[in-house]
């Protein structure tokens, strides 16, 4: 009775809890806020100076008294203190949008966590969410909700199939009846992706570039399968030379690109291999039929669907918005107790 009342002057959230990007989704509303999982803060005061877009663009550019933090790391909180500021900014930023009644800030949540995280990890989280605000919260595996999210049939007595790649988490599952039946959570994704252009910059063209640099490299010219006009496709790196300690800039083309994300791509689809073939055979069939479905911004990276198709013999498709389908399926769990009962972790 208590919380059907806290329901009605309160914003019941889902939210995204991504090493990226957080997304939240307001019951009622859609999702209402997409931004960077930073923070900066100033480090003797501890006093948050920033949040979001605003905290990225300080990125490797602050002062010395003041810190752009990146408080996830591999879809695990990295920094208790910083991701309690940041879950609390964006409680209080929904609450303060305008509304017919006076919100209070105390709502109940559903958050995504990565399924191969501990026991403390997922305490860790719901602390942070607790602390920022949170009356009540429960914890979703991100595949069941990127699943969710994207309208697979995970209700049915049928196999589907979801990888779901993210920034600091890769995560496969195969869902029936309500359940996962076979799952793998690689801490090998977007992140990783850009540490092999940083990489592959140092090692092949003496070149220092910061994790910006590589990320926006990796949105412009990333491509996991050969395409006719890949060493056509070009951008400048700009970094410092290794040699002579002075800026410099580098043309580098989508083949060069391709070639460095090779490695942290076969990783990822040999886990989904793996996967299948932990599978029981009848819901392979089903797999087979239907195909295999991609969320996650790292799934936006060009041709990895063929890739995967290739690799795996099996159709691959990518998720109506993929960027929103965890946020999507933690708001639609939100709406529906029973489901909610069948899929959380806590």
């Amino acid at each position: 009775m208590l919380d059907n009342i806290f329901s009605f002057f309160s914003h019941d959230m889902g939210i995204d809890l991504g090493t990226a990007n957080t997304l939240v989704h307001v019951r009622g509303k859609g999702i209402l806020i997409r931004e960077p999982s930073v923070v900066a803060i100033h480090k003797k005061t501890k006093e948050v100076q920033a949040v979001g877009y605003e905290a990225k663009r300080m990125l490797g550019k602050t002062p010395a008294a003041i810190a752009a933090i990146r408080p996830l790391r591999d879809g695990v909180i990295s920094d208790f203190y910083v991701v309690e500021k940041m879950l609390s900014y964006f409680i209080k930023k929904v609450h303060e949008m305008p509304s017919t009644f006076l919100k209070i800030p105390r709502p109940r949540v559903v958050i995504g966590v990565p399924s191969g995280i501990t026991e403390v990890e997922r305490k860790a989280v719901v602390d942070a969410s607790l602390s920022a605000g949170a009356r009540r919260v429960f914890l979703v595996e991100e595949p069941m909700a990127a699943a969710i999210g994207a309208n697979l049939p995970i209700s049915e007595p049928q196999g589907s199939m979801i990888v779901d790649m993210g920034g600091g988490t890769s995560e496969i599952a195969v869902i029936s009846l309500g359940g996962v039946v076979t799952n793998k959570s690689l801490r090998v994704a977007g992140d990783e992706l850009d540490q092999e252009i940083i990489n592959y910059a140092r090692a092949k063209l003496n070149l220092l570039v910061g994790d910006r640099t590589a990320e926006e490299i990796k949105i412009q010219l990333g491509n996991a399968f050969p395409y006719p006009n890949e060493r056509e496709d070009k951008a400048l790196l700009r970094g410092r030379d290794l040699k002579t300690g002075l800026p410099r800039s580098v043309e580098v083309t989508a083949y060069e690109i391709r070639e460095a994300l090779k490695g942290p791509l076969n990783t990822i689809v040999n886990a989904v291999k793996d996967a299948i073939e932990e599978t029981p055979p009848e819901l392979v069939a089903d797999i087979l039929k239907s195909g295999i479905t991609l969320a996650g911004g790292t799934s936006l990276i060009k041709g990895i669907d063929v890739f995967m198709s290739e690799e795996t013999k099996m159709p691959v498709t990518l998720a109506k918005d993929p960027l929103t389908c965890v946020v999507r399926g933690c708001g639609i769990v939100l709406e529906d107790l029973e489901l909610l009962k069948r899929v959380k972790v806590i």
